[in-house]
C-alpha cells in the first residue's frame, strides 16, 4: 500500500493520503489545512510502476474546520474525487466560514458533499477496503474508518478513528453537537469491540492500539 501522512494546519491534523498499488487509485482522510502541501505530497507520490495517483474520495471523519478546511481547493485540482461525509455533520460542513470566524479566519464557502457515508458501508479503492463505523459522540455525524488487511497488497489493518479517541484521551464534548456519553458508548461499542492488535490512527497526535486504549485509557476504564 501506498501511504502518506501530512501534519496540516495550526490544530496538526492528521492528514493521510492512501492508494493502491496496482491501480493508484486513492483517497485522503481529512484534508484538513494546507492544501498546497497534500496536493505537492500527492504528485510526489506514483505507483511501483510509475503511475500518478487517481484520487476517488475524500474522507472526512467529521465536519469540524480542521478535517475539512482544504477539502474545497484539493477537490478543485482532483476533479474525478468525491467529497464524503456522514449526513449528521452535513449541517456543521455547511457553517465551515462561521467555524472560520470563530479562529479570525476567512475561509471559503464548502463544496457540496458527493456522497454520504453509511454505517457498516463498504466502500472499494482498488485493493484497498473500508468499512465506515459510524462513532458520534465528538460530533453527530463522526465516524472511523477501518481499513482492512489485505496481504496482495500489503495492506495493514488500522482504523482512522478522526477525533472521537486518541492516544490515552478522547475527543472533546463541548462543541456543537457533543455529548460525552454518546461519545464513550461509540468508543466503548464500536471501537473496543474491535481486535486489540489493530492500530488507531487519531485526528490528532500519535497512533496508539484498540487493546492499550481498552486497558489503559482513563476516560473509558
Amino acid at each position: 500500500m501506498i501511504h502518506k501522512e501530512i501534519v496540516v494546519g495550526p490544530f496538526q491534523c492528521n492528514c493521510k493520503i492512501l492508494a493502491c498499488p496496482k491501480t493508484g487509485e486513492a483517497v485522503i482522510v481529512d484534508p484538513g489545512d494546507e492544501s498546497k502541501e497534500i496536493l505537492k505530497a500527492l504528485k510526489n507520490l506514483k505507483t511501483p510502476s510509475g503511475q500518478d495517483l487517481k484520487v476517488k474520495y475524500l474522507f472526512h471523519t467529521h465536519a469540524h474546520l480542521d478535517h475539512i478546511a482544504a477539502t474545497r481547493d484539493v477537490r478543485e485540482d482532483q476533479v474525478s474525487s468525491k467529497i464524503a461525509l456522514h449526513k449528521n455533520d452535513e449541517i456543521l460542513y455547511q457553517q465551515l466560514k462561521m467555524q472560520g470566524g470563530f479562529f479570525g479566519l476567512n475561509l471559503s464557502d464548502p463544496l457540496p458533499i458527493e456522497h454520504y457515508f453509511e454505517d457498516e458501508e463498504i466502500i472499494s479503492v482498488g485493493s484497498l477496503k473500508f468499512s465506515i463505523i459510524h462513532t458520534p459522540g465528538h460530533s453527530p455525524g463522526g465516524v472511523s474508518i477501518r481499513l482492512h488487511e489485505n496481504s496482495e497488497s500489503n495492506v495493514k489493518e488500522m482504523l482512522f478513528s478522526g477525533d472521537t479517541l486518541f492516544q490515552g484521551s478522547i475527543g472533546r464534548t463541548d462543541l456543537w453537537g457533543g455529548d460525552f456519553d454518546i461519545l464513550i458508548k461509540s468508543i466503548r461499542q464500536r471501537i473496543f469491540s474491535l481486535d486489540d492488535d489493530i492500530p488507531v490512527c487519531p485526528g490528532h497526535g500519535p497512533n496508539t492500539l484498540v487493546g492499550i486504549e481498552k486497558r489503559e485509557n482513563p476516560f473509558c476504564s
